[in-house]
């Protein structure tokens, strides 16, 4: 969701709590709110808790403009071995 402020477009990502970003121009705020989007599903797993639900039906009504925003994810396994004379 979108607001157009005279100082700029404020985004927001309703369905996953605290992803805000701010921006010059609507370009902008799009870019930056989907960094802000990875970045807050980033941490959210690397802390152990799970990802909001997707709710398509929320809205907020004093936004100006409202679109999709999707996160993709992709998965991998990254093991390391360590030799047991580096590891003491």
């Amino acid at each position: 969701m979108y607001k157009f402020l005279d100082e700029g477009v404020h985004g927001e990502v309703l369905d996953f709590p605290g992803t805000i970003s701010f921006a010059e121009n609507l370009e902008q705020v799009r870019q930056s709110l989907a960094n802000a989007l990875v970045e807050m599903a980033e941490t959210n797993l690397m802390n152990g808790e799970p990802l909001p639900q997707p709710n398509p039906l929320m809205s907020d009504p004093e936004a100006d403009l409202e679109e999709p925003i999707h996160l993709i994810l992709t998965a991998a396994s990254r093991i390391q071995v360590i030799p047991e004379i580096a590891a003491s």
